[in-house]
């Protein structure tokens, strides 16, 4: 069974999605921060499920997309 892990690249994807300009390459601490401070200045329509989404799902997480959330997202939506 082969299960597509949740990486650096497929995290800031899924931010660009919700509309987040964030630089090609970019760490997963980046993109989080980047979207902490979107989420600061406008709001992010979508952002709240998309992280409680992804920390359902930390089994198939690489743990640093996993840290940058806890550190930067989780605490900014509660």
């Amino acid at each position: 069974m082969i299960v597509d892990l949740i990486d650096g690249d497929d995290f800031r994807d899924r931010l660009v999605a919700l509309g987040i300009r964030i630089p090609e390459g970019a760490c997963p601490e980046t993109c989080a921060r980047m979207a902490r401070l979107k989420h600061t200045e406008v709001g992010v329509p979508g952002l709240e499920d998309l992280v409680h989404e992804l920390m359902a799902r930390t089994d198939i997480m690489l743990p640093s997309v996993r840290a940058a959330i806890e550190r930067f997202l989780l605490p900014g939506l509660r």
